[in-house]
């Protein structure tokens, strides 16, 4: 593949950074929160424009209930204002919401809307918006797993019959076109995926910002985005201008 020729049609981005982003101005964490997810918007919105096909975003861990109780219940309400506020924009833009996670887990009104925003979304066909909410990708593929296993147990297939494919299958990117980031992104100068679609990223190219994720604006996100253009994607193939 030419370097020039890379397709992003699946960007992931772990949204890295609100609380340091509000400890530098001396503001509680809930107010990096609230900057961050009028982020969420604009980063949407420069994803669309600049062509990408599934932006997938890191909202709310599995591990995230560790948090305290405060910031928990502040970033539980987040979709109801984000939804309440942003509908419209991503009605008019043609937007899809997305929300993978183990959503039943969720408090009701949570819940209710996150399943509202998906069902009033379902017939868009542009840019699917796709949150990871509640989300943890070892018990993804756990879950996965299990569902697999139990079709081997009802005699509707056998174990040799099982693919990387049918657990991509299985997995909650499962429905997508495009199941596996050609890129992900994270903010805030942090390293590491966190748990974050450990199998859909085996071939992922990773780039790290150090701006906290209130701050990364679309400039940022085009500056990634010609990077990853540019880099040479082998897939675990030689590649002919090295031999």
């Amino acid at each position: 593949m030419s370097k020039k020729d890379n397709e992003l049609n699946h960007l992931a981005i772990i949204m890295d950074g609100n609380g340091r982003w509000a400890k530098k101005r001396h503001k509680p964490r809930f107010y990096g929160h609230r900057e961050g997810m009028d982020n969420v918007e604009r980063i949407t919105l420069a994803a669309d424009k600049l062509g990408i096909k599934i932006l997938t975003l890191y909202a709310f861990s599995t591990e995230n209930w560790a948090r305290p109780k405060e910031e928990v219940a502040y970033l539980m309400n987040l979709p109801v204002r984000f939804f309440d506020k942003y509908m419209p924009t991503l009605m008019e833009n043609n937007v899809k919401v997305n929300i993978m996670g183990y959503l039943d887990e969720l408090p009701e009104k949570t819940y209710q809307i996150v399943q509202r925003a998906m069902a009033e979304t379902a017939n868009n066909t542009g840019l699917i918006l796709n949150f990871a909410f509640n989300y943890g990708s070892r018990r993804e593929i756990t879950s996965a797993v299990q569902e697999i296993g139990g079709l081997i147990e009802a005699g509707q297939l056998k174990s040799e019959d099982v693919t990387e494919e049918m657990i991509s299958d299985h997995l909650m990117t499962g429905h997508f076109k495009y199941q596996d980031p050609d890129l992900l992104i994270r903010t805030s100068g942090e390293q590491r995926i966190s748990n974050f679609l450990l199998w859909q990223l085996a071939y992922s190219e990773l780039a790290f910002s150090d701006k906290n994720w209130p701050d990364f604006d679309e400039d940022d996100l085009k500056q990634f985005i010609n990077d990853y253009k540019h880099r040479n994607r082998r897939f675990g193939k030689v590649d002919e201008s090295d031999s």
